[in-house]
């Protein structure tokens, strides 16, 4: 049985990828601080499913309470648990609440990593995949984006620090030798997500009649990727740990690093679709008209990302593929039956 240690389990996409490890039968050592940066509730709920999962066997789940940036925590769980791969996931999210909290991205996003790297250190795993965003990639206008490109040109906080994290995993690989994948993530949909994410925002308000807000008058495309195909991507990614070229020579489209166990893969559908196109299939799912209110775009937000994965595709075989209409649909159907039983504010 494998153990794997994931940071920030009962977020979105930590929930939905313990889950699957566990129906694969790993150990999972489930670590969140179970913050209030949206409904607890919906994280504890998320992490009871976890333990409902791991009782019906054949995975097992460990639950831990904690913040990553406390120190040698994560040093003693490493120790404690000697985990074959560790997932880090854990991290204050959102664009716009960086421009506002900025010192919470700074806590969690630099000296959580940098938590997670010391105890690496003393304690490696056989390989770590830490979380980045498709945020990393800024001012880029050349798409679709590919990691060998150059993202030096951070337009909010957040992505400055999950950048920054990149930098810092890359030394501790090439000082330590410790095996490191960054992912990026192209915005990541589906149940039991985010309800400061725009599918629940959307959802909510037009349920309930009221008017959403359109930024930048709905000019925008994003690359939406559905979490099950993401999850999945992630697993597969466990098994292509990098290795340090011992020539120094990157094989052509490898984002590799020259001097480290190091490498940075894009996680997202290769497909960007237009926030009207998003919209319009939320009101498919919902059968519902949605009210527009037609704003500028946000301070820090970008008006397009495109993933190219090739690389993705390359090293797992798997790329994701579920549809708009699709994943929206699945999404709409959960948020029913949730708010059903629960008011998720």
């Amino acid at each position: 049985m494998q153990t794997v240690l994931v940071t920030g389990s009962a977020g979105f996409i930590g929930f939905h990828l313990s889950m699957l490890l566990l129906r694969q039968g790993a150990r999972v050592i489930g670590l969140d601080a179970f913050s209030d940066y949206y409904d607890v509730r919906l994280k504890e709920q998320r992490h009871a499913l976890l333990s409902e999962a791991a009782a019906a066997g054949p995975g097992q789940f460990l639950p831990v309470t904690g913040r990553i940036e406390t120190p040698g925590l994560l040093g003693d769980l490493l120790s404690s648990h000697n985990p074959d791969y560790v997932i880090h996931l854990a991290a204050q999210a959102g664009v716009r609440h960086s421009i506002e909290h900025p010192r919470a991205y700074l806590e969690s996003n630099l000296i959580g990593t940098f938590e997670l790297l010391e105890a690496a250190r003393a304690h490696p795993p056989r390989h770590m995949l830490l979380a980045s965003t498709s945020s990393a990639y800024g001012a880029n206008s050349e798409m679709p984006y590919r990691e060998d490109q150059k993202a030096d040109h951070q337009m909010s906080f957040y992505a400055a620090t999950k950048k920054s994290t990149e930098h810092m995993a890359h030394s501790y690989a090439h000082l330590f030798d410790l095996p490191v994948t960054m992912f990026r993530f192209f915005t990541v949909y589906g149940p039991w997500g985010r309800p400061d994410m725009a599918l629940f925002k959307f959802t909510k308000a037009i349920l309930e009649g009221r008017p959403i807000d359109v930024y930048n008058h709905g000019n925008m495309q994003r690359d939406f990727t559905y979490v099950e195909d993401l999850v999945e991507a992630i697993r597969r990614l466990m098994a292509a740990v990098p290795e340090r070229p011992e020539d120094g020579q990157v094989p052509a489209g490898d984002s590799l690093s020259p001097v480290a166990p190091f490498r940075v893969v894009n996680i997202g559908n290769s497909t960007p679709v237009p926030l009207t196109d998003y919209i319009a299939a939320i009101e498919r799912a919902t059968g519902r008209v949605a009210q527009r209110n037609l704003m500028p775009i946000q301070p820090g937000d970008v008006p397009a990302t495109w993933a190219d994965a090739t690389l993705l595709h390359r090293l797992t075989g798997y790329v994701p593929q579920t549809g708009i209409d699709e994943g929206v649909a699945r999404f709409v159907q959960w948020y029913r039956d949730y708010t059903s039983t629960e008011d998720p504010h």
